[in-house]
C-alpha cells in the first residue's frame, strides 16, 4: 500500500512550503562577490559535499583561515591535506565533477554555500604553493564556481552550535578507540589506539 503521507512530486512540496521569498531568490550569485569572498577568507573549516557511483559524501575539511584560495571570482583552490587515504571525494569528482562547499565561520551564523564543478591537479608550482613547512598536498581541487549564497542563522541559532557552555567533553562519547573495536568486532585494540592516536595526529597534519 502506498503511504498517502509521502511527498512525490515538486508541486505537492510546493504547496505545502509556498513561494521562496525574494532576498531568498536574489542572494544567489554566479560569482563571488567580495562580501562572500571574505566569508571564505575567514573561515577555517568547510564540508565538501560529493557524489560518486558508490554514494554520496560530505567530508571535513579544515586549516588556518583563509585555507581555501580565491584565485578570482569563479575560481577556488583547495588542497587535499593528509588523510586517511579513502580518498572518497576525490574518487567521486572523478566521476562527477560536480561539488558544494559549505564554509564555517566560528562565532558568525550564517553560512557560506559554494556549488561549482572541481578537477584534481597536481601542478608542482601550485603544490608548492601550498605546503607547509616541507609537506605540500598531494593534489588540489580547482573548483569552478557555478552559484554562490550564504544560508541564514537559523540552523546555527537552534543549534547553539557556538555557545561554550554547550560543548561536551570528550569523555561524553565513545572513544575513537571504543568505537573502532566495536565495529570491528576487537580486531583493534581500542586502549592501544586510543593511547597512539594523539601523537599520531600530531606528527600527520600535514
Amino acid at each position: 500500500m502506498t503511504d498517502p503521507h509521502i511527498i512525490r512530486d515538486p508541486a505537492a512540496l510546493e504547496a505545502l512550503y509556498g513561494a521562496v521569498n525574494e532576498a531568498s531568490a536574489l542572494k544567489e550569485i554566479g560569482y563571488l562577490h567580495p562580501h562572500y569572498a571574505a566569508f571564505i577568507k575567514a573561515s577555517p573549516f568547510a564540508v565538501l559535499a560529493t557524489a560518486g557511483p558508490h554514494g554520496l559524501d560530505a567530508s571535513p575539511r579544515g586549516d588556518a583561515p583563509g585555507f581555501v584560495e580565491i584565485v578570482d571570482d569563479k575560481t577556488l583552490l583547495l588542497a587535499d591535506r593528509r588523510g586517511n587515504n579513502r580518498i572518497d571525494s576525490l574518487r567521486n569528482v572523478l566521476h562527477d565533477p560536480r561539488v558544494g562547499l559549505l564554509f564555517l565561520v566560528p562565532g558568525i551564523g550564517e553560512t557560506l554555500r559554494v556549488n561549482g564543478r572541481a578537477e584534481i591537479t597536481v601542478d608542482p608550482a601550485l603544490l608548492a604553493r601550498f605546503a607547509v613547512g616541507d609537506k605540500p598536498p598531494r593534489s588540489l581541487l580547482r573548483i569552478h564556481i557555478e552559484s554562490v549564497f550564504f544560508q541564514c542563522s537559523r540552523a546555527v541559532i537552534r543549534s547553539e552550535l557556538w555557545n561554550p557552555e554547550r560543548r561536551l567533553p570528550r569523555s561524553a562519547l565513545p572513544s575513537t578507540g571504543q568505537i573502532l573495536a566495536a565495529v570491528t568486532h576487537d580486531r583493534i585494540d581500542a586502549e592501544t589506539y586510543d593511547r597512539e592516536l594523539p601523537p599520531r595526529l600530531k606528527a600527520t597534519l600535514y
